[in-house]
């Protein structure tokens, strides 16, 4: 279960598509849209709402399609970039928004990355948590140690074994997993308990399978936007040659900032020191 609510939030839905997306919504104030990786979902940011509330900003956060019940079609396609993008657009337009400062972490970052690029008029800022730009991440797997970091991806693209292997015994693999990988122990057990849902498991991995897909739908091109990059030491996912070749492809104002000796899961590991970067990104940009 997620933490009660703060005073002043509500949960809201929006349809997209034909799936119904789940969202929370909390205060008032410059907005801001927060999107989760894998296998998180939006309670993945409660640690930093709470300081960004603080700071007059309004949060948006959804559970993803594939992670919300409403929203986890049968099929990898539904789940391509293209379809990621949409739904954000389409939460954006139910909250009335024109525009808005963008957070993703994980697989969120990829979305907004591809937001960024696609529908520049829409994201005042772009926050990108771990993530680096999607060039960027081919760069670095072709010359760097990124493909062996990696190696899950492809493992992912198997039908039925990574669902067969990663719910065996309760999830004890993928729980070993994520907290080998840095992720504190009720967090772990949040987010795997959550995939047991219907059908939410293949949906989260559909993101990878849809991934050959996005690649060749239209590429992520270059930003516009004032960026914000923030990655950390101890992440054994995503490794820092991505991070340093990102610079390249943002046409605005950048800024990395790195978090030393923390592992890929920010929001939760380094929620009010990362909420401090966005607070003063929003602000200043």
């Amino acid at each position: 279960m997620s933490a009660p609510l703060p005073a002043g939030a509500a949960h809201q839905t929006i349809t997209v598509g034909g799936v119904r997306l789940h969202f929370v919504e909390s205060w008032r104030g410059e907005p801001v849209v927060l999107l989760h990786g894998f296998p998180q979902d939006s309670t993945a940011f409660d640690r930093m709402t709470p300081a960004l509330h603080a700071a007059g900003l309004r949060t948006l956060a959804p559970d993803q399609r594939g992670y919300s019940p409403g929203a986890r079609p049968v099929g990898r396609s539904h789940y391509r970039l293209r379809e990621t993008v949409d739904d954000v657009l389409a939460l954006l337009d139910a909250a009335g928004l024109e525009s808005a400062h963008v957070v993703g972490h994980d697989w969120g970052g990829g979305v907004a990355w591809a937001l960024t690029s696609w529908h520049p008029g829409r994201v005042r800022t772009l926050t990108a948590l771990s993530t680096p730009h999607p060039a960027a991440m081919q760069h670095a797997t072709l010359h760097s140690d990124q493909a062996l970091r990696s190696w899950y991806m492809g493992f992912f693209q198997l039908p039925f074994l990574p669902e067969t292997l990663l719910m065996a015994r309760g999830g004890a693999f993928l729980r070993r997993s994520l907290r080998n990988g840095g992720l504190p122990a009720e967090r772990v057990d949040h987010y795997v308990d959550r995939l047991h849902e219907p059908d939410c498991l293949s949906g989260a991995l559909n993101w990878y399978r849809a991934l050959p897909w996005s690649v060749r739908d239209q590429p992520v091109g270059s930003i516009t936007v004032p960026t914000l990059h923030v990655w950390s030491t101890g992440d054994t996912y995503l490794g820092r040659t991505a991070t340093d070749a990102t610079a390249r492809f943002v046409d605005a104002p950048y800024r990395l900032e790195v978090l030393e000796d923390v592992p890929h899961w920010i929001p939760e590991l380094a929620a009010e020191q990362t909420a401090e970067l966005v607070t003063a990104h929003v602000t200043t940009a």
